[in-house]
């Protein structure tokens, strides 16, 4: 299957840091980003109030779900229907149910359901959303340009990361938790504008799916897949790494600083590390804008970013922990960003989509629905054989990378 992008987006020869329609991209995405860290606060923080612990974590997960079962039929909406329309369309769905759940919230102090009910419906639009999204900068950027374009992006999620918290804190402080709801509401549409004002490219005339079953244009980009020597192990080995990764550095972490008696400030500087070591490689890409050896690097990149996963559990202090900390970040952030530009360069443009939401299935859908199985894991071996295997699980993928010849040798543009 042959696929190209319009004239328009491939005669585009400014890098992508200093392309103004890049730029507009990367503004709205990181509004809306930072948008969703304030959603997330404000759900858990409603969550806890209305139940029990057990209970909040339940409405805190219940996106996932639907996220993972939908989230490859996003990806045939997607190329259907274009990422530049789909991403519109699902941000302003966002932003008006974050908006819904502020009114209500304001107005009848709704329970437990109805913040279950929000967190469903909101997963089911991420469904749609986020195959798009990360669809929509091979369509804004030559392919030259797409490891600088993930650095930017990735330094975006990390600003998003620092800036969510204190402003999803502070709308909780200053008008509850509607308050913050409306504060999220109001940063995912104020992306809005930034992306109506991006300029997108179309797949060539020969491309783009036709109007069949949403099955069947998902079997063919499942076996576009499978049929591409490179593509079918650089999905595989995007699975393993992000299976065995997103369980001990989400919930995994907070259990072992509960364990360590770290407390919550010494969970901070662990998780400081990270930022900053992610933000580092995200700053090396959008500087560098293409590695050499692209798909060895990131192999290399995992495998170090596992054995430092394995090693965090055994360190016994704080500073300690955030020095390796700062090693998982620059390693996975590396490894995560040179693997996503390469799937973004053998996917094509017309099967972007679903590859997209192939690749990142495991990340936002299968893997929050393990934190319960790490959780218990955890209960009944401790911390450090779990980081174990999970690190293990995650070397995988770099191993895979590294022992598939195509993959191995798979360079960016």
């Amino acid at each position: 299957m042959t696929s190209t992008l319009a004239p328009a987006a491939d005669l585009r020869r400014r890098p992508a840091h200093r392309d103004p329609n890049v730029l507009r991209w990367l503004g709205g995405y990181a509004s809306s980003a930072v948008g969703d860290n304030v959603y997330y606060i404000a759900l858990s923080w409603a969550a806890v109030q209305a139940g029990t612990p057990a209970q909040a974590g339940l409405v805190t997960a219940a996106s996932a779900l639907p996220r993972a079962l939908l989230m490859l039929g996003g990806g045939v909406v997607a190329d259907r229907y274009g990422p530049r329309r789909v991403v519109l369309g699902s941000t302003a769905a966002r932003g008006a149910l974050v908006l819904t759940a502020a009114v209500l919230l304001l107005v009848t102090g709704p329970g437990l359901w109805a913040l279950g009910a929000v967190a469903v419906l909101f997963g089911i639009v991420d469904a749609v959303f986020l195959p798009a999204a990360g669809a929509l900068p091979a369509r804004i950027a030559a392919r030259s340009q797409l490891a600088r374009v993930q650095g930017m992006r990735g330094l975006a999620t990390r600003l998003a990361n620092v800036l969510g918290g204190p402003l999803g804190g502070l709308g909780v402080a200053v008008g509850g938790t509607a308050g913050a709801f409306g504060l999220a509401a109001l940063l995912v549409g104020l992306s809005l504008p930034l992306l109506l004002s991006v300029r997108a490219g179309r797949p060539g005339p020969a491309d783009g799916p036709g109007r069949r079953p949403v099955l069947t244009e998902l079997r063919d980009g499942l076996r576009h897949i499978r049929q591409d020597p490179v593509l079918r192990p650089l999905v595989l080995a995007v699975a393993l790494s992000d299976l065995g990764f997103v369980g001990p550095m989400n919930l995994g972490l907070t259990l072992l600083a509960q364990q360590r008696d770290w407390g919550s400030a010494g969970m901070g500087w662990v998780l400081a590390g990270f930022g900053t070591g992610a933000g580092a490689a995200s700053l090396l890409l959008t500087w560098r804008g293409r590695v050499p050896h692209a798909a060895a690097v990131a192999a290399a990149a995992g495998l170090l970013s596992a054995v430092a996963v394995a090693a965090l559990a055994q360190v016994p202090s704080v500073p300690a922990a955030a020095v390796v900390a700062v090693l998982i970040g620059v390693s996975a952030g590396l490894a995560g960003a040179l693997c996503g530009a390469l799937v973004q360069v053998r996917a094509g443009a017309a099967c972007i989509g679903r590859v997209t939401s192939v690749s990142t299935l495991v990340s936002f859908g299968v893997a929050p629905l393990t934190f319960p199985l790490v959780g218990g894991a955890v209960a009944l071996w401790g911390t450090g054989p779990v980081f174990a295997v999970c690190a293990a699980v995650s070397a995988l993928g770099g191993l895979v990378v590294l022992v598939v010849p195509d993959l191995r040798r798979a360079e960016l543009p």
